[in-house]
């Protein structure tokens, strides 16, 4: 093994310029400011390194020199419009300059064709783009894009390869402004002898194609597999590598899908964009409240509508419940949307604060749409939604419930219950159920629209079954 061999430099103090022999005065004017250091040249080549250093692009003597901070240029960062409504608002405004996206979702759900809908977005907005493939053809590739998307697609390029060193070298000579790795599993170097798709192979594929976005300022969009059980395949390094995380879910036999961010250094995580799947290609879903509310209806037993709040806007949905006898065995407790054991939480509240035994009824738990909303907000719904299928109570779809149950059996104030209320109100609701706290902080209540505010779950009930259409008591 060949030992590198140090060289000398005079560095300034003041200045930080530095010489390769000793002097007197700097050209700062600074006198008796050098001080010697020794260097360990570094290979420029080296493909481990996150970029060349500051002051020298590549060479046997690229030095690695840390910078102050206060040097640092500190700023929005530049961003790029997707053309894509809903995509933009889950990276935060945009795909910003430099970053690496990391998009899994299940096969077939609609990855390839959100991604290239947005290239061809990109592509006739600020130039080339390039769409590396290493799983279709260029005629496949060609196909979809004729199907989904509009408009010229001049400045898209289409590479069916999937060894690293030929895509860099491609993307070098092009000079795209936007990069698509279809997908990171299938891709390889050269300098590892491990099969495509393996640990050591997609964490090297990961940091070439960082290193290649950071000193491109090239936005690059990775698609990956995930496992049998939903996660994201391949290592975690990969994960923390990269800048956004996103994940697409949604059911292959429904047209809704969902794009979550699990990761992003340039947003928040908690936006959603909605999408349904048409024949032309993936259409945004602008108003998400009303697909999730459209099978709501008058004198449905164990159905409740509800709300969250996902980002920057609420999103109103429904929670059915079904409560069943249980013949053998211990009750069972299934969940679509909710927590396990949540739902294992709130029945225990329901029997010792609301006096509602279910030791011996199967007890089913459903989020329309497929949405597993985050928070603690629809609490107050579930429960009340239980109780009306168990009961016979028939639903109201003219009323919304809204609040977390804490396990004294009281109810906790839900947070952006104000603008909630003010879309809940558009979509034609009267009633809404909510924690007094926030009932009482709600100055400015929409016309038409009552706000019932309780403090505890038996007071919720009381309101559920006063609000039922024909209610028939309890059996």
């Amino acid at each position: 093994m060949a030992v590198k061999k140090t060289k000398t430099v005079f560095v300034c103090q003041e200045c930080g310029y530095e010489s390769p022999k000793w002097m007197g005065q700097c050209i700062c004017g600074a006198w008796n400011t050098f001080v010697e250091e020794k260097v360990l040249p570094i290979d420029g080549e080296d493909k481990r390194r996150r970029s060349s250093s500051a002051g020298t692009e590549g060479g046997a003597g690229a030095r690695a020199k840390a910078t102050r901070i206060s040097d640092v240029r500190s700023g929005d960062y530049t961003r790029m419009d997707t053309g894509i409504g809903e995509l933009n608002r889950v990276l935060g405004g945009g795909m910003v300059k430099g970053s690496l996206t990391l998009i899994s979702g299940e096969p077939g759900i609609g990855k390839s064709t959100l991604i290239i809908q947005a290239a061809a977005q990109i592509a006739g907005r600020y130039g080339t783009v390039l769409y590396v493939s290493g799983e279709e053809s260029e005629e496949q590739i060609r196909m979809r894009a004729d199907r989904v998307c509009r408009g010229s697609v001049d400045n898209l390029y289409l590479l069916a390869e999937t060894n690293m060193e030929a895509v860099m070298k491609v993307a070098e000579e092009i000079r795209p402004v936007f990069l698509i790795v279809d997908s990171i599993q299938t891709m390889y170097s050269e300098d590892l002898d491990a099969a495509p798709g393996s640990v050591s192979q997609v964490r090297l594929c990961g940091n070439l194609l960082m290193r290649l976005g950071k000193m491109g300022q090239l936005p690059i969009f990775i698609v990956a597999h995930v496992t049998k059980s939903g996660e994201l395949a391949g290592p975690k390094i990969v994960e923390h590598l990269v800048d956004c995380v996103l994940h697409f879910t949604g059911e292959r036999n429904q047209e809704l899908r969902i794009l979550r961010a699990f990761k992003n250094r340039f947003g928040t995580t908690s936006e959603i964009g909605a999408f349904e799947m048409e024949e032309e290609g993936l259409i945004e879903v602008e108003n998400l409240s009303k697909s999730f509310l459209e099978g709501l209806e008058d004198g449905t037993e164990g159905a409740v509508a509800t709300a969250v709040y996902e980002g920057t806007r609420p999103l109103l949905l429904e929670v059915q419940a079904l409560t069943s006898p249980t013949n053998i065995g211990f009750a069972r407790r299934t969940t679509v949307g909710v927590e396990h054991s949540r739902l294992n939480m709130i029945l225990a509240v329901m029997d010792r604060k609301a006096g509602v035994s279910l030791i011996n009824q199967d007890v089913y738990v459903n989020v329309v749409g497929g949405l597993k909303p985050e928070g603690t907000s629809i609490d107050l719904a579930v429960a009340l939604a239980i109780y009306s299928t168990f009961k016979g109570i028939p639903g109201s779809s003219t009323t919304l419930a809204i609040g977390e149950i804490g396990l004294t059996g009281d109810l906790r104030s839900a947070p952006n219950a104000d603008k909630i209320i003010r879309e809940a109100a558009r979509m034609g609701f009267k009633k809404i159920i909510l924690p007094k706290k926030n009932a009482e902080r709600i100055a400015d209540v929409p016309a038409g629209v009552r706000l019932a505010g309780v403090t505890g779950l038996r007071e919720a009930i009381a309101e559920l079954r006063e609000a039922a259409p024909g209610a028939r008591g309890e059996r």
